[in-house]
């Protein structure tokens, strides 16, 4: 189902659809805004801009660099691992042997080696990584949402900056939220100061289940499209015979948003984004018959129906370790990978490449690969890897991206960045560059002051 921030039981940005359904006969809320100004559109127009929509693969509890991205063949074992090389697409490059689909696509995907924030904290680091802006303090674990740690996520900022361009909102998020042990979640997922009107949409759901639909979105079964736009004629001429040329800001965000309630609800579009049944079995057996797989296949149809940036979270599974749940591999970090972690991965993310491509939007797609930080590079004394900011990788693919390129370049343990070294920052601000969004874009903070959507500079040697 749908929620705002974490709340299972209520639609898109706190409202049940009982409460939609009352829009104006049918609901009422206010949700604060932020138009861009035209300086904003000016420089948003003069960026790079070969994206036309994202999307966002988030690796869950940090995945280790030296068996993806940046593989050390010729370190001790204690440093390498467990597993091999193998060649890929790209003459001279190699990944990890647990790889073997996505190599084959690595004409298509550009690999940042030297990713740091120094940090080795899941929350904080996380919080860096999905806003641009790093956390303070640096390694806080468990840190909850809240200020001074509240700038806007990238895909809030994506919702703001491009607006919604049909009845979905600009940004969504899934399968689930992130969090900690203990449900803690963490900050930098939503909108933050920036306001509700661009928080991206959690929907919480497993595509992969047999009976998957998305109850919120849609007419009732007792309310028929017929008795729906008698209500909404009836609303629009109640509201255009009240309307007052001297309407207060509520009343006008209040109208906006009671005409997007309405919108969504009568959209066949919208509907049919959620509608997995109408995926081949060939195509949803591609992706993998496992939460991850079809959540991936669920944010290619979204954006398929204009949805401007969706994030893909990697969750924890039901056979997850306590010691070692997702990607944070403390403990039996080869098991973990070779049984449960690389294989979804691996055939998830290539297929993703592979489909936009068939379907011929991948040349103005971004999609990016990232977790939170990386791994220690040795192993520890329970063959796992430990948490590890200072070094890691991240993988962009499509749209604005040269396919084939490897940026930066780590030390000779896949500890420590020799040079290239990208902080989470620049990565925000490749991302805004891809899409069009200028890194000097400007947003407005609750008092009122004009700020930089990021402070990076867009990584060009990968564009």
């Amino acid at each position: 189902m749908l929620s705002f921030m974490g709340r299972s039981t209520t639609l898109c940005d706190r409202l049940s659809r009982r409460e939609w359904m009352r829009v104006g006969g049918l609901g009422a809320f206010a949700l604060s805004s932020g138009a861009l100004t035209s300086a904003q559109a000016s420089q948003r127009a003069g960026s790079f801009g070969k994206a036309k929509r994202c999307i966002v693969l988030f690796m869950l509890g940090g995945p280790p660099q030296h068996e993806t991205w940046d593989p050390k063949p010729d370190a001790p074992r204690e440093i390498r691992g467990d597993f091999g090389t193998i060649g890929t697409a790209t003459p001279g490059y190699h990944v990890g042997e647990l790889m073997p689909l996505t190599a084959k696509l690595t004409e298509r995907i550009a690999v940042l080696r030297a990713m740091a924030t120094d940090d080795n904290a899941h929350s904080s680091s996380g919080y860096w990584m999905l806003t641009g802006r790093p956390h303070s303090p640096k390694g806080q674990e468990n840190a909850l949402p809240g200020a001074p740690n509240n700038w806007p996520s990238l895909p809030a900022v994506v919702r703001h900056v491009k607006g919604d361009q049909t009845s979905l909102p600009g940004a969504i998020r899934l399968p689930e939220e992130i969090w900690n042990t203990g449900h803690i979640v963490w900050p930098g997922q939503d909108s933050g100061w920036l306001g509700d009107h661009a928080d991206p949409w959690l929907v919480t759901c497993d595509p992969n289940k047999p009976d998957f639909h998305v109850p919120d979105i849609g007419l009732p079964v007792e309310i028929s499209p017929e008795r729906f736009s008698q209500r909404n004629a009836l609303r629009s001429f109640m509201n255009e015979h009240f309307r007052s040329p001297t309407q207060s800001t509520p009343v006008q965000r209040w109208s906006t948003w009671q005409h997007k309630a309405i919108e969504l609800l009568g959209s066949h579009g919208a509907q049919a984004a959620f509608s997995m049944a109408q995926e081949p079995d060939a195509v949803r057996d591609r992706y993998g018959r496992n939460r991850f797989g079809q959540s991936v296949l669920l944010a290619r149809r979204l954006v398929e129906q204009g949805v401007s940036l969706v994030q893909v979270n990697w969750t924890r599974w039901e056979d997850d370790e306590s010691i070692a749940p997702a990607w944070d591999t403390h403990a039996k970090n080869a098991e973990r990978l070779k049984k449960a972690l690389m294989p979804p991965m691996d055939q998830a993310y290539s297929a993703l490449l592979e489909d936009l491509e068939q379907r011929g939007l991948l040349h103005d797609t971004l999609v990016v690969w990232m977790g939170e930080f990386g791994r220690s590079p040795k192993i520890n004394g329970q063959a796992g890897r430990d948490h590890w900011g200072h070094c890691f990788s991240v993988a962009l693919a499509g749209g604005g991206v040269q396919g084939g390129a490897v940026h930066g370049q780590s030390d000779r343990q896949g500890g420590y960045p020799l040079d290239g070294r990208v902080e989470p920052q620049d990565l925000a601000a490749t991302v805004y560059h891809c899409l069009g969004i200028g890194p000097e874009t400007m947003i407005q903070d609750p008092f009122g002051r004009p700020l930089a959507i990021t402070t990076g500079k867009p990584v060009h040697e990968i564009l």
